[in-house]
């Protein structure tokens, strides 16, 4: 589909925000658009299967999104976009899904299975996790270029506390970035064409914008 430019000219990616039911994501669009993307907010499988990136939030209950998710079929259209290549970020509870299992008050739901592991709850004195914190981002980041020393806004009681998934061949190894509260826990995950953030970018001030446009500039085609 043809995107918009901005005032100089420059074409402005297009972004598919999935709608699906996610509660707050009408931040998340905002967000985009600051950070340079001609955001739609759609369940629009064609758009979604064209766009330069899919962006995916969530908000709630790992199964509460699991089953939001499952009936507008957006496991389909997230393994398609993958299988081709095709950029996708996931937020919060919308990266908790990417892994295999989330374990939630003695609910177990299965995850989309696009990585290893189980989200379960943090090992922390004091849960939630609510507020500003620091990561330690992954070596070669780009996601987090320019933004190692920043603080970025969490509020999550349930994440991924280990990371076993490394590369074959030739294929890099994935760039893991963690956060602690309590525990060590994974903050962000850059994983050839999936990406994601257990904290909220959109939350994060002017550095959630920066690594919102990091993710942008990284798009095929994009020129920012």
């Amino acid at each position: 589909m043809e995107s918009r430019t901005d005032e100089n000219g420059v074409r402005r990616p297009v972004i598919a925000v999935l709608d699906y039911g996610s509660g707050n994501i009408h931040s998340a669009v905002k967000a985009m658009e600051a950070a340079g993307g001609d955001v739609h907010l759609t369940r629009d499988r064609g758009l979604i299967r064209e766009a330069d990136g899919l962006l995916v939030p969530g908000v709630g209950a790992f199964s509460a999104v699991m089953e939001q998710l499952n009936a507008v079929r957006g496991p389909e259209m997230i393994e398609r976009r993958l299988a081709g290549g095709l950029p996708v970020l996931g937020i919060c509870v919308g990266m908790q899904v990417l892994f295999e299992r989330g374990v939630e008050r003695g609910v177990e739901t299965e995850g989309l299975g696009e990585w290893p592991g189980v989200v379960e709850e943090l090992r922390a004195p004091v849960v939630p996790h609510m507020g500003w914190n620091t990561v330690e981002a992954g070596d070669g980041s780009k996601l987090f270029a320019g933004l190692e020393d920043e603080r970025f806004y969490f509020v999550h009681s349930f994440a991924a506390q280990q990371w076993d998934l490394e590369a074959d061949g030739p294929f890099r190894n994935p760039v893991v970035t963690w956060a602690k509260h309590g525990a060590p826990f994974i903050a962000a995950v850059e994983n050839g064409p999936l990406s994601a953030t257990q904290f909220h970018p959109e939350k994060s001030g002017e550095a959630g914008i920066r690594l919102l446009r990091n993710w942008i500039q990284s798009l095929p085609g994009a020129n920012l």
